[in-house]
């Protein structure tokens, strides 16, 4: 058997012959095509980062926002119950606060008019 060597040489190029326009158009092309992709693959990479920071700063809030969620429902039940206990009688009182602020309303337009 030949011996073979082990050092794999690349073919020598082809003689350069002259190039058409239609490829030299698209070897410009495609090296356009190849800059620009690289261009958006960085620009994905800043947002990836981008949102990485964003959700990052959003995780911090969570313990923030459990305990707004406690107070809340806090907040909601004490009204209801308040409501239960107290009947009719708050309504009363909220009628009687809007009456004597309409006749305020008034007496301050009829002082106005008199100057």
């Amino acid at each position: 058997m030949a011996s073979r060597s082990t050092n794999h040489q690349p073919p020598p190029p082809p003689q350069s012959a002259p190039k058409s326009p239609f490829f030299q158009q698209r070897d410009a092309l495609v090296g356009k095509i190849t800059i620009s992709l690289e261009n958006v693959l960085q620009n994905i990479n800043k947002l990836n980062r981008s949102l990485e920071g964003v959700i990052a700063v959003g995780n911090e809030f969570g313990a923030v926002e459990a305990l707004w969620s406690q107070f809340e429902g806090v907040m909601a039940q004490e009204p209801e119950e308040e409501g239960k206990e107290a009947g009719t009688e708050g309504s009363g009182e909220e009628e009687e606060e809007e009456v004597e602020s309409a006749g305020e309303a008034e007496q301050v337009n009829e002082q106005g008019r008199n100057r």
